[in-house]
């Protein structure tokens, strides 16, 4: 499984400014996205960017996408049935049957989730919607005419299991749900889940993200 020692935020950031204007360019890129099943990389290929303060894990997606669509409009709607963007993160070194998910479709929608998955199993799968993660802060948008999409996301380290981020080991997984019209899905990720079809909710192959503070 994949291993990512996250870099701390780039010093000039102000992160209270809007997500879109920090330069996410300075933070270093993610190996290209895997299918779900292992295969090969993805042909609509994801850009993801991860770094942290004590307070929040800050993700950055840059998608490729020659068809961008979405016709939700509220969270917490299935957006995972159409064109979406994933991290699935739980607290700790060791794979969890609870764990958190959010998601975020080319228009800005979010669905955000508590996850009980006690067996790895669609059948025995609780996802809890009805949660909302204090203090999340989001953003998303699109350019039909080049191709292009981006979503960000600053997730708290207190709503995720932790004070802040300080010696944290967490277990997580960034994916992509691509649907162009007319060809099949294609569902890609950080570490592939060897599953086909495609299926997310694997913690067991969850990569490991550390924050590198001890102490």
């Amino acid at each position: 499984m994949p291993q990512l020692l996250v870099p701390w935020v780039p010093e000039n950031w102000d992160l209270s400014a809007d997500l879109r204007t920090w330069q996410w360019g300075a933070v270093p890129q993610l190996p290209p996205l895997f299918l779900a099943d292992g295969s090969g990389v993805a042909q609509q290929q994801t850009i993801v960017r991860v770094c942290h303060d004590k307070y929040a894990l800050y993700v950055c997606f840059e998608c490729c996408d020659s068809d961008i669509w979405g016709e939700y409009t509220r969270r917490d709607e299935s957006i995972f049935d159409e064109e979406v963007v994933e991290v699935f993160i739980s607290h700790g070194p060791d794979p969890k049957q609870n764990y958190y998910e959010f998601e975020i479709s080319p228009n800005g929608v979010l669905l955000d989730a508590r996850v009980h998955n006690p067996t790895e199993l669609r059948r025995d799968l609780q996802v809890d919607c009805n949660w909302d993660c204090p203090d999340l802060r989001w953003q998303a948008t699109r350019n039909d005419l080049m191709g292009h999409w981006w979503a960000a996301l600053a997730i708290p380290w207190s709503s995720i299991g932790g004070a802040d981020g300080s010696g944290f080991i967490y277990r997580a997984n960034f994916f992509r749900i691509e649907r162009t019209h007319g060809s099949e899905p294609e569902f890609s990720c950080w570490s592939p889940t060897f599953t086909a079809p495609a299926d997310f909710h694997k913690p067991s192959y969850f990569g490991i993200l550390d924050t590198g503070i001890r102490g």
